[in-house]
């Protein structure tokens, strides 16, 4: 359920990068355009930020994948959302997002999510309700991973506050990784201004985090057991999801981040505008959609 005080009204989606790990599959297209099962990646983390009631989207892409994102999903009036879009040069790290999206941010706090990450679990509306319902400091969300070395980790004190975060640490503190989902106050513009480039070059995401934790500003969350989180950089984490995905709608017989059906369970739009932009091909994502716009 939204709420009617949600303080988030604006996310971003981060969709550039050069996709170099998974290359050939991205010499011609960004990874965030190849198909989780049966729809595109992108589709993943804007259902996220939809179902957390964000209608306000700004998507940074490259140059030259901009076309493609536009052709796929407009300006968002067909699922009663905001789109507009953003390039970004190079990749510079995630930091760089809050620079490049500073005036589509204006005076609101933001959400971020990265565009190759893929969420599903019971509950995760419940969890995305208490970071909508934040006005002030960070959220972000954990999960436990078998190698800690790969991801941002933070680790907690005694008193299960969070301590020390640190990116892809050669010596882990702890297992959990940060996941690609984050939710900031209006501070993060500046914040993000003021971090400088990491070693390896970029503006790290864990540094614009640590600030909020140092001024006592973190809130975390746990994606525990029942929860699904997938970072799909790679041809294995890619298949996975997609295996995952398929498992779960033919055993369930209902969609994972099926946009359109978001949109009309959330009242972005109604019946007749579900109706209006279900096409007749033959395939099981399509006739999904024509059961929901049927006439009860």
């Amino acid at each position: 359920m939204e709420s009617k005080n949600s303080t988030f009204k604006k996310g971003i989606i981060l969709a550039g990068g050069s996709g170099t790990r998974l290359y050939p599959s991205t010499a011609v297209m960004t990874k965030q355009l190849l198909p989780i099962y049966d729809k595109p990646l992108i589709y993943y983390p804007l259902s996220v930020l939809m179902y957390a009631g964000i209608r306000e989207i700004l998507i940074i892409c490259t140059a030259e994948n901009q076309s493609s994102f536009q052709t796929l999903l407009g300006d968002g009036s067909k699922i009663g959302i905001r789109i507009e879009y953003a390039i970004q040069q190079a990749p510079r790290g995630l930091a760089e997002a809050f620079l490049i999206g500073e005036e589509f941010i204006g005076d609101d706090n933001v959400a971020l999510i990265l565009g190759d990450n893929v969420f599903f679990g019971q509950g995760l509306g419940v969890k995305l309700q208490l970071a909508v319902d934040a006005a002030k400091g960070a959220t972000v969300f954990t999960y436990p991973v078998k190698n800690p070395e790969a991801f941002g980790i933070i680790s907690y004190d005694a008193n299960g506050n969070p301590e020390t975060i640190e990116e892809k640490p050669i010596d882990p503190k702890s297992n959990y990784a940060i996941t690609g989902l984050y939710f900031f106050d209006n501070d993060v513009v500046k914040v993000a201004s003021q971090v400088k480039p990491s070693p390896r070059g970029e503006l790290e995401i864990t540094d614009v985090i640590r600030h909020y934790m140092l001024r006592g500003d973190l809130n975390v969350h746990e994606f525990g057991r029942g929860f699904a989180w997938f970072d799909t950089g790679t041809h294995d984490s890619m298949l996975q999801a997609s295996m995952f995905v398929e498992a779960i709608q033919n055993r369930q017989g209902l969609r994972i981040a099926c946009i359109e059906e978001i949109a009309f369970r959330k009242g972005f739009i109604d019946k007749a505008k579900l109706r209006s932009q279900v096409v007749s091909h033959s395939n099981d994502y399509c006739r999904y959609l024509m059961s929901l716009a049927a006439d009860e």
